[in-house]
């Protein structure tokens, strides 16, 4: 973690009394009848960490996309680089050009492709050379490497490299991009992150933050764009906060508490349950024996009907392996889940066809290319598994799904709730909710998740939380395998901390809280796998 004090006071002096890298006043846009900004202002200084944050649909997106030159604003908006007037919209050889580079949740890089090639190309393609000087090209890319401590060889190839080296690369491919057009003009340069953290590991994250630094130390400044308050509060200086379109708060982030900063994001308090929970016996609905498969050796545990266990554990510690297992997505090597009406499971022969039948649901992790299909619509996407009931003969009945899709999209707060937008046309939480209401739909009897809320924003994550609590009060059996301790101890009756694929800790009732879940997920380092066994939790079956 970086320090507070250490981060905010380390600023060269000669940045005091600069104008702000980046000035936006008055940006507006409207699609059709939609306000998706309204009158929107703010600046973000050299030397700083900036955050922007709001729920889906604020206009985080529409402003990023005005300021790619994506999107041209309505009339009357400007733009200043330092201090400089630019004309909108931009183009694209306008970014080198003032300085400003950006890294996309995608991230942009070309997987076949080696580090040297990636973090060259553009300098390679605006070189206009018949013939490329490998040997050079080797040197920079080598000393670029060095520059920002990345341990990685410029000759491997990208797809090679783990998720986080990716979003490092990434990031240092963009900042030099324009280090060179900083330097040349002596101004400060301003590198744009667009959500660059949801499926990294909190090492990776923690990575990601000390280059993020060491950019906005170097006097250029980071924007910031992230659903996650408490890395929002770790590595930004101040941030701008949008709703509904508009300016809802400007912040210095070491003077907001973390429960401001979530009422100007959502426009209300989160009113938290102060009342201690408290253990409660259910009704047997599943037992687990002998689950093998991928990291995991023989486990053993037990869920009862309407109960919320969560998995936890640090990174590799195989915990996020067994809905998939369980689901027949990833495939066991041995185990039998046995459900209450007495029918055992061999979970070595389970399929997603034979899950879906026994009614068991999975909301896979990665939602881009796991959980729904970004190029068909959404009432596609949300009716999916039930396809086959919308068929009169060969014919099918989309005007039925559109209309199902639509009553959905209602109860579950989908925005835009438009049936036949593509999915991929969706915000990440509104996808997320498309994919949370095709499940839910069927009412399964078990629903494995796998970290349900990874980036969407605080107002979603409370929605999916009612919804799951709800489906949990009717009955439905849940298992959420996350790394976020908050979101565990939010939902869960009964969590199952996991080191080497066993389970070697539990919490339940009082115990279930982000603090004990975190010193638990910690503590699982020096456990002993005859510990094991004696944390599977109480007897369902």
């Amino acid at each position: 973690m970086v320090e507070p004090a250490l981060r905010r006071e380390n600023r060269s002096t000669t940045l005091r009394g600069a104008p702000p890298t980046l000035r936006v006043e008055h940006i507006s846009k409207t699609f059709r009848s939609t306000r998706a900004l309204d009158d929107v202002s703010l600046a973000i200084m050299p030397g700083e960490v900036h955050g922007l944050l709001g729920t889906n649909g604020s206009g985080k997106s529409t402003l990023i996309k005005i300021l790619a030159g994506f999107h041209a604003p309505d009339p009357g908006g400007t733009m200043f680089f330092n201090g400089e007037p630019v004309s909108l919209p931009l183009s694209a050889s306008d970014f080198r050009r003032l300085g400003m580079s950006f890294v996309h949740q995608n991230l942009g890089l070309v997987p076949s492709l080696t580090v040297l090639e990636n973090l060259r190309l553009s300098h390679i393609a605006l070189g206009h050379r018949p013939v490329i000087n490998w040997r050079a090209e080797r040197r920079a890319a080598a000393e670029i490497l060095e520059r920002y401590g990345l341990d990685f060889f410029h000759w491997r190839r990208v797809d090679e490299l783990s998720a986080v080296n990716r979003a490092l690369l990434a990031i240092v491919r963009a900042f030099e991009e324009i280090r060179a057009e900083c330097e040349r003009t002596g101004s400060p340069g301003l590198v744009l992150l667009d959500e660059p953290t949801p499926f990294l590991p909190k090492e990776g994250v923690a990575k990601l933050f000390r280059l993020m630094r060491q950019i906005a130390d170097s006097g250029s400044a980071v924007t910031f764009i992230s659903h996650d308050i408490d890395e929002v509060m770790e590595i930004t200086d101040r941030a701008t906060i949008l709703r509904d379109g508009k300016v809802s708060g400007e912040i210095v982030t070491e003077r907001t508490s973390r429960d401001e900063m979530i009422e100007m994001i959502i426009g209300r308090s989160l009113k938290r349950d102060a009342v201690a929970r408290t253990a409660h016996d259910f009704a047997p609905f599943a037992r687990i024996k002998g689950l093998t498969g991928g990291g995991i050796p023989p486990l053993d545990f037990a869920i009862g009907k309407g109960e919320i266990v969560g998995l936890t554990g640090l990174i590799g510690s195989g915990y996020d392996e067994v809905p998939y297992l369980l689901f027949g997505a990833d495939n066991a090597q041995a185990g039998e889940m046995t459900l209450a009406d007495g029918k055992p499971v061999q979970l070595a022969a389970m399929t997603p066809a034979k899950s879906i039948a026994a009614n068991i649901a999975l909301l896979p992790g990665d939602r881009p290319r796991q959980s729904g299909v970004s190029a068909i619509s959404v009432f596609e996407n949300m009716l999916l598994p039930d396809i086959g009931n919308y068929y009169r003969g060969s014919f099918l009945r989309s005007g039925a799904m559109r209309r199902e899709a639509h009553r959905l999209g209602e109860v579950f707060e989908v925005r835009p709730n438009n049936p036949d937008l593509n999915l991929g046309a969706l915000s990440g939480g509104n996808a997320q909710k498309v994919l949370i209401a095709r499940w839910m739909k069927r009412k399964p009897r078990l629903l494995l998740l796998d970290e349900p809320t990874q980036g969407v924003d605080v107002g979603t994550r409370a929605n999916i939380f009612e919804a799951l609590k709800e489906a949990a009060g009717n009955g439905m059996a849940v298992i959420c395998a996350s790394s976020d301790a908050e979101q565990l101890a939010e939902i869960c009756d009964r969590v199952l901390v996991f080191a080497r694929g066993r389970v070697v800790g539990q919490l339940a009732g009082p115990d279930v809280t982000k603090d004990r879940i975190a010193a638990a997920c910690y503590a699982s380092l020096d456990k002993t796998a005859t510990e094991a066994a004696e944390a599977t939790g109480p007897d369902h079956a």
